[in-house]
């Protein structure tokens, strides 16, 4: 059974609220957390099993949602989501694991389109190749269509990854070795790249660009969110 990972241990600094950005209130009056927790819902079924990893202002985000599985990142404030990953991958056994970060506000479509490949235990990383920007994460793809580079430095890029993600029961080994490996302040994407050098895994790029995923970083990220839900 597939496991769901919400990565929600940071600080959030940038959106300049208080409480952790997960918890920031949506126009239609859910939090960010409580959207993805209806899309996972709805597409898994209510008994989905959801493990939260949490660092700033835990108790806030345990209180909000009590009925879940929860690791804590004590170093929250000293290393990045790669590390929060890691203790994830390793606290959800040998089952595949669908993880997103807890900031991202998406079309709750979009968990339904990525259910065949989880099925077929394929990993993929979920893109939108309708905009490129210099600060996200974006992407190139080899010959037979696979990622093959995934970093915010990536020249000429197709698009950009949202932060939705899945990795397969067989790939699991190979990202936790990496990510084990890579530097406190790296993004998890780091280990993904190196899986794909160095194990080989097979990355599929799933493209969700006509439907929204708004990873929400700033106000305007925010206000743009509320325009969907």
């Amino acid at each position: 059974m597939t496991k769901i990972v919400i990565l929600a241990a940071g600080m959030g600094s940038r959106l300049g609220r208080s409480l952790p950005k997960p918890l920031t209130a949506l126009s239609d009056g859910r939090s960010i957390m409580g959207q993805q927790h209806d899309n996972i819902h709805a597409a898994f079924g209510p008994k989905a099993h959801i493990t939260t990893v949490v660092g700033y202002r835990a108790e806030t985000i345990v209180e909000a949602f009590p009925d879940v599985d929860y690791v804590y990142n004590d170093r929250y404030d000293q290393t990045n989501t790669s590390k929060s990953l890691l203790r994830a991958l390793k606290a959800t056994g040998k089952s595949g694991v669908l993880w997103m970060n807890g900031d991202v506000v998406f079309d709750p479509r979009v968990l339904g389109r990525a259910l065949a490949l989880i099925e077929a235990e394929q990993s993929f990383v979920t893109v939108n190749t309708s905009k490129v920007s210099d600060e996200e994460v974006k992407y190139t793809v080899d010959q037979n269509g696979d990622i093959a580079e995934l970093s915010k430095t990536v020249v000429g890029g197709l698009g950009e990854a949202v932060g939705i993600n899945f990795i397969s029961r067989a790939d699991k080994p190979a990202l936790i070795a990496q990510l084990t490996q890579v530097d406190n302040q790296d993004y998890f994407e780091r280990g993904l790249e190196l899986a794909i050098a160095d194990n080989g895994l097979k990355l599929r790029p799933l493209d969700i660009s006509d439907l929204y995923a708004v990873e929400v970083d700033f106000a305007e990220d925010l206000d743009r969110a509320n325009l969907y839900v």
